[in-house]
């Protein structure tokens, strides 16, 4: 919404931009749901039968998040997003993932089929 004294304001908490706290405290809530446990899993539905692999329950802030998916995309040598604190590497890489992220000291587990 659009209001002539503030400017754009915040839809949730009605604040203006600058003074909305919406994305931090949503940040806070998501690494608190979190156990600290990394969970591998490949996928295909909703891709057109290309598959990915998404990492899910790593504990870190959207921005430390964004700089281990390069290092990942990286190792595996292809692309892909960070979405809803879930990082997608494009193709299945789950065992060089796995054996990345334990060497970087987080504990991993394979889930799904």
């Amino acid at each position: 919404m659009y209001s002539t004294e503030h400017g754009d304001t915040c839809p949730d908490c009605r604040e203006p931009l600058a003074q909305c706290c919406c994305a931090a405290l949503a940040e806070q809530q998501r690494l608190e749901t979190l156990d600290g446990t990394v969970r591998i899993r490949r996928e295909t539905s909703g891709r057109k039968g290309k598959g990915v692999t998404t990492l899910t329950g790593i504990k870190l802030p959207a921005d430390e998040l964004k700089k281990l998916a390069k290092q990942l995309k990286k190792r595996c040598g292809t692309g892909g997003a960070v979405k809803n604190g879930v990082i997608e590497i494009q193709g299945d890489h789950r065992d060089t993932l796995y054996q990345a992220l334990v060497a970087m000291g987080y504990t991993v587990k394979h889930a799904g089929g």
